[in-house]
């Protein structure tokens, strides 16, 4: 008889502590890396869709963070190029950068918000991302150094991390998506 009893508590134990570890896996969402490593100027095409899918992956439920690296990290920077640093633009190349008409209208039926609220250029863009979507956005600090770009020029809404922290990013994220 205490076999039983034991026996029964024991399954009840393990599933309670199965039950409970279940749930907070699913609490959690699983998350996303949007790598984005292409600069603007090399690419519009690639690095104009980062937000597009990091928008269409917090709809689907996931958590969203984007890491700008390698050459994308000028297109965060305020007055990057030597024309534009000479005159003290205080823009970013995503800010100067417009979506298209049709873009946010296609984004608003997608998305399923009002047409007002969609960002009219990238800049905007990653700020909705971050204040209004809660997607984490970083950049290398070690390509802002290769590049002599002050952190305090980068757009506010990126977060200068070192390699070590983007190794814990990699590290710690379901999937992967390049651009």
């Amino acid at each position: 008889m205490w076999r039983t009893i034991s026996s029964l508590v024991l399954l009840a134990v393990i599933t309670l502590f199965t039950s409970n570890f279940v749930q907070a896996q699913q609490a959690t969402p699983a998350r996303i890396l949007v790598h984005m490593k292409t600069s603007l100027t090399l690419d519009d095409a690639q690095i104009c869709a980062v937000p597009n899918v990091a928008w269409a992956a917090v709809k689907a439920g996931y958590a969203v963070t984007i890491l700008v690296d390698a050459s994308a990290v000028t297109s965060v920077t305020k007055g990057f190029g030597w024309f534009r640093g000479l005159i003290g633009s205080d823009s970013t190349a995503l800010d100067r950068a417009g979506l298209p008409e049709r873009e946010r209208q296609s984004l608003s039926e997608q998305m399923g918000i009002p047409l007002e609220q969609v960002p009219h250029n990238y800049g905007e863009y990653f700020d909705f991302l971050k204040n209004r979507l809660g997607v984490e956005i970083y950049g290398n600090q070690t390509m802002m150094l290769l590049y002599k770009i002050d952190p305090a020029r980068v757009s506010s809404s990126v977060t200068p991390i070192p390699l070590n922290k983007m190794v814990e990013l990699f590290a710690s994220t379901g999937r992967v998506i390049v651009y």
